[in-house]
């Protein structure tokens, strides 16, 4: 019994050892981020309800008002379970985009599933810092010229800015 409660010990005070803090500041983004945090903190931000559509990419942020997950009607169950007490909500793409890699970033944490032809599309990078003001993470993913879904779960306010950017 003594072993076994300091074997637990020892991995407790294990765990800061290999559990990485999340980054810290702006400038600790992979790559620049001004023009995402750019797009996520303009004032024209467009306002969605969940479930409402973007006719084409708009050149700033929108921002998509989230719900409980029961009630958002995911039209494609997301790859991460939601966690109690969060938000979630999704939009949809209806202009296809021109083929190519776009960045998709958030204002504050959440789950992203960006879906495509009816397949979850995996992001080529991801970078995320705290304690940056407008933005909490960017991902790049490599988008056909068709419509897609795009969908956030896990979030801890109900609504969230979104920004989906051709990269340079």
């Amino acid at each position: 019994m003594r072993a076994r409660l300091l074997a637990a010990l020892l991995l407790l005070g294990a765990v800061p050892a290999w559990a990485a803090e999340e980054p810290s500041g702006c400038d600790k983004f992979k790559w620049p981020i001004e023009r995402e945090r750019a797009a996520l903190t303009a004032p024209d931000r467009a306002k969605l309800a969940s479930g409402g559509e973007i006719a084409a990419l708009p050149s700033t942020g929108v921002t998509l008002a989230l719900v409980a997950p029961a009630d958002a009607k995911l039209p494609t169950p997301p790859e991460r379970a939601p966690k109690e007490g969060t938000f979630a909500g999704f939009t949809s793409v209806k202009t296809a985009p021109k083929a190519g890699l776009y960045t998709i970033s958030l204002s504050t944490g959440g789950w992203v599933d960006v879906v495509q032809d009816g397949h979850f599309v995996k992001p080529n990078a991801f970078s995320g810092a705290t304690d940056c003001e407008g933005i909490r993470k960017t991902m790049k993913y490599e988008l056909s010229a068709s419509p897609f879904v795009l969908q956030v779960s896990g979030a801890r306010e109900n609504s969230i800015s979104i920004a989906i950017l051709p990269t340079e």
